[in-house]
């Protein structure tokens, strides 16, 4: 489906912006790499528009202490 730049960019920019996330949050995680993926599927592959997809998603995922 993608190939392995793009592969590359989108784990770079989750890691990117779930850093401060606990990998124990998977639903968090889940959330923000779905919403990044849906958006690189629309074609969405700046590095900055993933960016702020992955941004809005992570201020919108679900967490245990919400």
């Amino acid at each position: 489906m993608f190939d392995t730049a793009t592969i590359a960019l989108l784990r770079a920019v989750l890691d990117e912006v779930c850093q401060s996330v606990s990998t124990s949050e998977t639903g968090a995680r889940t959330h923000v790499a779905s919403k990044i993926l849906e958006a690189a599927t629309r074609g969405e592959v700046s590095l900055e528009g993933l960016r702020q997809v992955g941004r809005q998603a992570l201020s919108r995922a679900p967490t245990m202490w919400r």
